[in-house]
């Protein structure tokens, strides 16, 4: 009896516990409930009295497992109003279990990170290098319902037998819906100007630069949020439900030009994307340049030790265009109904 009496408690509480999610979803004017719906791996709780400190309440099995996680007065928020100046609350239910203060940016030797001559840190924590080559497209996530392009442009230099590549676009293609993250070619780069494009089934999207900085959509299927991490160049990509992406649009500067010895011409900066991604509800069949190292039980094939291991790949993950989910890997089809491009 006891036993069934424990049960029961426990049952109501966590029945307390989602029926306050599901309120702070449908109240409001719809700005806020995103931000509920984004992370499958906790349900958002209502901040503490007093602090505003919000707190989530963690769902995805593991040492974390039905607790409840509050984030530190430093960063009570996990997307500030200031969101630009100050650094935003990060919950973590998986392997810490904890709520720490980050500042909403790429980082480029994180898991899941895309950056420079494109360098990869995979989802198992092994860098490697891709050499692709310009002006062409590649698959680097492949699943059930997400597949994600990365189109490459590059620079040959006399005498050199392969291409220096960097990713200037991103086509996020889920459900009938594609999502497009570039950068503008620039001459001179200029700090002061907006460098980044973002398109929304074929449609160029202006991302606000005031008031909550963000631009949204609600889906059929899911909420889509593009947010300013900065004032120019920088935001954060969320499909709820799918992955969590942070961009940055940079050029290549004059001392990394000499240092690599890229030779860039004095009328283009060569502006790329540095990215880093977290995906949610990959299946254990997930392809792609950066999406097989996701795989349970995956193990690089890339040489240890070396300052340069490469990642091969280019014939199973190459694509005729940017918007094309065909190669040999690939596992993404299109829903019936497809958004035009």
């Amino acid at each position: 009896m006891e036993r069934r009496n424990l049960f029961l408690i426990v049952a109501l509480l966590l029945l307390s516990i989602f029926s306050q999610a599901t309120i702070a979803q449908t109240e409001g004017d719809g700005t806020q409930e995103n931000a509920v719906t984004e992370n499958p791996d906790y349900v958002v709780l209502d901040p503490l009295p007093g602090t505003g400190q919000e707190r989530a309440f963690c769902t995805v099995p593991g040492i974390c497992y039905y607790r409840t996680l509050t984030c530190p007065t430093e960063c009570p928020q996990r997307k500030p109003k200031q969101n630009k100046k100050q650094k935003g609350c990060y919950i973590d239910c998986t392997s810490k279990c904890e709520a720490t203060c980050k500042w909403r940016l790429p980082r480029c030797d994180g898991y899941g990170a895309l950056c420079y001559d494109p360098r990869f840190v995979g989802g198992d924590g092994v860098m490697f290098y891709f050499h692709g080559a310009k002006d062409t497209d590649f698959a680097i996530v492949s699943d059930d319902n997400l597949h994600i392009n990365a189109h490459l442009i590059g620079i040959r230099p006399e005498g050199r037998k392969r291409d220096f590549t960097w990713v200037q676009a991103l086509s996020v293609m889920f459900d009938i819906h594609t999502l497009v993250l570039g950068a503008k070619k620039v001459s001179h780069w200029d700090d002061k100007i907006d460098a980044l494009i973002v398109q929304w089934n074929g449609e160029t999207v202006n991302v606000p630069t005031d008031g909550d900085a963000e631009w949204s959509v609600k889906t059929a299927e899911r909420a889509v949020v593009v947010e300013r991490t900065d004032d120019l160049n920088s935001v954060r990509v969320t499909v709820s439900g799918l992955l969590q992406l942070d961009v940055k649009v940079v050029p290549i500067g004059e001392k990394e030009n000499k240092v690599h010895n890229y030779q860039i011409p004095a009328d283009d900066s060569f502006a790329h994307l540095e990215t880093q991604f977290k995906f949610f509800n990959l299946s254990k069949d997930v392809e792609g340049i950066l999406g097989q190292t996701y795989q349970p039980g995956y193990v690089s094939p890339v040489k240890r030790g070396v300052p340069m291991p490469i990642m091969g790949g280019e014939d199973k993950y190459q694509t005729p265009a940017l918007h094309s989910a065909l190669c040999k890997k690939c596992r993404f089809q299109r829903s019936a109904g497809v958004a035009s491009i």
